[in-house]
């Protein structure tokens, strides 16, 4: 049986279509990614705009051909941005025609707890002693404590690099003040999470991997190279001193940074450096595999129990 898992973010719309192996694994048949921005410029008032409506749902078309094509049962999710707005039908009912299924729009929890598993599949080793795995979106960041591949603690706190940029962030290069405000109200938001010194940091979603990219420079997304990178502070220090003093438009001609999120990975960026602060992390292990690949590892171990 093939699945395919969409995963419907704030900023970013993610495809992935894999099916079982003899010996349980995951053999990924297509992966794609698309920065549809439906989150965006949301407002005060909460509400999804038309533009990014119409433009994540002419993505999940193209999903769904793919998803036809590769004959894979569909199964969508989405997150933060859906969670907040008040018009989320708007887009629900198209999004539900188009892909022949509804689109769960899941809870902080059940986010979190999908990272945590693509998480554990994902670096089994590190897991098995206490981790802290985060999974820093465009709206929300969720933080999953464990010890010995069990959770601990979870939480999902309204911290995203869309959300602090369009928070904080106003100026072309931002200001000293902005950065101060953006780190000053990070630090408040994880002031009661109980990180323990010493575990395994595992970041995943958009930010973190193209911190990893820009680290070392690559042209052109390369997964194998990202995934199971060891970005270390002293790396991410490095990347934030050349970010903080660049405009938009160098930021969009720096190595390893997709053009379409120079406008955000900044504050993305500052929230990675208030994570490893507050956990006391000398590095962050990189997972290229995030909530959509939970969603398929749940999916097929419900094949097995059946």
């Amino acid at each position: 049986m093939r699945i395919a898992t969409i995963d419907i973010g704030t900023n970013t719309t993610l495809l992935l279509v894999a099916e079982q192996r003899p010996d349980g694994t995951a053999a990924p048949r297509l992966e794609r990614a698309e920065i549809t921005r439906l989150g965006r410029g949301i407002g005060g008032d909460g509400l999804l705009r038309d533009e990014n409506i119409r433009r994540t749902l002419d993505v999940l078309a193209s999903y769904a051909d793919d998803a036809r094509r590769l004959n894979a049962t569909v199964f969508a999710i989405g997150t933060e941005g859906l969670r907040r707005a008040p018009n989320a039908s708007t887009f629900l009912e198209p999004a539900a025609r188009i892909l022949g299924t509804e689109v769960q729009v899941i809870s902080g929890d059940r986010e979190a707890a999908l990272t945590f598993l693509a998480a554990l599949r994902a670096f089994p080793q590190d897991t098995a002693r206490e981790a802290a795995v985060i999974d820093i979106g465009g709206g929300s960041t969720e933080i999953i404590l464990s010890r010995q591949g069990e959770i601990t603690f979870r939480e999902s706190l309204p911290l995203g690099s869309v959300r602090l940029t369009e928070t904080f962030v106003t100026h072309d290069p931002p200001t000293e003040e902005e950065a101060t405000r953006l780190g000053t109200h990070v630090a408040a938001e994880l002031s009661r999470v109980p990180f323990t010194p010493g575990s395994t940091l595992i970041g995943t979603a958009g930010t973190v991997t193209t911190l990893a990219a820009m680290a070392q420079s690559l042209t052109d997304y390369d997964p194998a190279r990202v995934h199971g990178y060891r970005l270390s502070a002293a790396e991410l220090h490095a990347q934030l001193e050349r970010l903080a003093t660049a405009t938009q438009a160098e930021r969009e001609g720096m190595p390893g940074l997709d053009p379409r999120r120079a406008d955000v990975i900044f504050a993305g960026a500052l929230l990675l450096k208030g994570l490893m602060d507050k956990a006391q992390a000398p590095f962050v292990l990189v997972s290229d595999r995030g909530i959509r690949w939970g969603l398929l590892h749940e999916q097929l171990e419900k094949q097995v129990t059946r």
